[in-house]
């Protein structure tokens, strides 16, 4: 017996809770910058050991249409030759998307803006480094899958050290 009522409660919450509804109204790169060391500098050394750095950013901000809202994902991805620590590429993409975002309490949504709607994004930004980067004269870059929850965490961690300034 305890079994149905704990059953027809679920279903009685689950009806309650909102319904959410997402969807990617458009995806583009907001700017790109690709610079080749190796070709501008004339580097002509043969014991090249790359040490790549990437570095993940994140913003997002509401549009003035209903529900949505602007998420940009900024990748800047450093190598450099281990043995002597000179560049070799510097690429920076700023890749955007428009979401409609529906159903998300407000008190949810900023974590869901940073982390969700960047985890759409990712295998496209993802693709992009590794066409430019072979296309640049270097073997295709295909970075590693980015934790966006951990790097959501490591911010408000950081916000949170960080003492508020006081204002004039």
């Amino acid at each position: 017996m305890a079994e149905e009522t704990n059953g027809a409660n679920g279903a009685a919450d689950q009806a309650a809770a909102p319904q959410v509804r997402m969807q990617v109204l458009a995806q583009f790169v907001r700017d790109m910058s690709f610079e080749n060391m190796v070709a501008r500098n004339g580097i002509t050394s043969s014991d090249v050991q790359p040490d790549i750095q990437v570095g993940v950013s994140l913003d997002a901000r509401k549009r003035t249409g209903d529900h949505q809202y602007d998420v940009i994902s900024k990748f800047k991805v450093t190598s450099k030759n281990k043995a002597n620590g000179e560049a070799l590429f510097i690429l920076e993409v700023e890749y955007g998307g428009i979401f409609h975002v529906e159903g998300v309490p407000e008190e949810q949504l900023h974590p869901f803006l940073l982390i969700e709607c960047p985890r759409l994004l990712f295998p496209f930004v993802r693709r992009i480094i590794s066409d430019v980067t072979r296309d640049g004269g270097f073997p295709p870059l295909n970075i590693d899958t980015v934790d966006f929850l951990a790097l959501y965490r490591q911010e408000a961690a950081r916000r949170a050290q960080t003492p508020a300034t006081p204002a004039h």
